[in-house]
């Protein structure tokens, strides 16, 4: 650790970094959110309207992120600096040979389930065999592969869409779902929590971290103290936005409106209060933005049986420190 990294991080936590720096002093740095405008990224938006990036000397651009947009390309080709991306998702990526590095991390637990309907007859993991399930893209379908792995499972993979309208329709027994966004649109559409079976893998032993900050590690390396002052922002704007929620949810709708998404303050409302339970775990002990070396393990040996990986890359080398209790 530099002489520069440790002075900019005891500035940072004692809240005096940048408060007084001039606007020509703000270093310029791009942030793109791995999906749409919604409360799963409340914090960053809420950091930037609140101006926690400009007070750790950071001129930050958020840019927008979804299907067409995915996070992962636009770090792997240097087009933002900064991403936010599920812990399995950056593994695969580091042990494919991209330099990435690991700098926050922000949801601590798994917020992916399968739901199913009872009137199908699926009450219990055995009675996915042989059903239609819908499956998300490579990156989503780790702990579900695991899941029907352990459970000896073989279904029939179906591929999901962004909605929910396959399963709304009949056309698959089981679908993916993440208990903040599309498990709420279910209830949404009329379905009662007591007509469905939810397999939640964080119960079946598969409590994958997701959400975290990353960057290039030649990023990292160029300006580890911008990079770590960009942390210390996203926390802060992560605790502002839980403990104040509407001004946060008034946040939330005005870039969801703005990315005309068709969303409403009710969904935003249940995803932000989803995302606190995910971000700080009651009873954790866990400092925000550390990321545990048993869960990094945990995920990495997981993907390591199901062969996604060949090897997995020291936790030393995935991980940048960016937080003094990891010091």
């Amino acid at each position: 650790m530099t002489k520069i990294q440790m002075t900019v991080l005891i500035f940072c936590w004692m809240g005096l970094s940048t408060s007084a720096l001039p606007a020509a002093a703000l270093e310029p740095a791009t942030f793109i959110p791995q999906w749409i405008p919604q409360a799963q990224f409340a914090g960053y938006y809420v950091a930037y309207e609140k101006g926690f990036y400009r007070r750790q000397g950071i001129d930050l651009r958020i840019l927008p992120g979804g299907p067409d947009r995915p996070a992962s390309e636009w770090l792997k080709k240097g087009m933002a600096d900064y991403g936010s991306l599920m812990l399995a998702q950056a593994i695969k990526m580091r042990a494919a040979g991209l330099k990435l590095v690991h700098i926050g991390q922000v949801v601590q637990q798994s917020a992916l389930l399968l739901v199913a309907k009872k009137s199908r007859g699926i009450r219990d993991p055995q009675d996915l065999q042989g059903k239609k399930v819908g499956l998300w893209g490579d990156e989503f379908r780790i702990q579900p592969q695991a899941f029907f792995q352990k459970h000896r499972l073989r279904v029939r993979p179906v591929a999901q869409s962004e909605t929910v309208n396959l399963f709304l329709r009949g056309g698959v027994d089981a679908a993916s779902a993440t208990i903040y966004n599309e498990y709420h649109l279910l209830l949404n559409a009329g379905l009662d929590p007591g007509e469905l079976t939810t397999f939640h893998y964080a119960d079946y032993g598969l409590n994958f971290p997701e959400d975290g900050l990353y960057c290039l590690e030649s990023t990292f390396e160029k300006k580890p103290d911008l990079a770590c002052r960009f942390v210390q922002a996203a926390l802060e704007g992560w605790q502002y936005a839980f403990d104040h929620p509407e001004e946060a949810l008034d946040i939330v709708m005005q870039y969801a409106l703005a990315a005309q998404t068709g969303t409403n303050r009710s969904h935003q409302r249940w995803m932000l209060k989803k995302m606190r339970e995910l971000v700080g775990p009651p009873g954790s002990g866990r400092p925000p933005g550390q990321l545990a070396v048993a869960d990094y393990e945990r995920v990495g040996q997981t993907m390591l049986r199901q062969g996604i990986i060949a090897t997995l890359p020291p936790f030393e080398v995935f991980r940048r420190s960016c937080l003094p209790h990891e010091k």
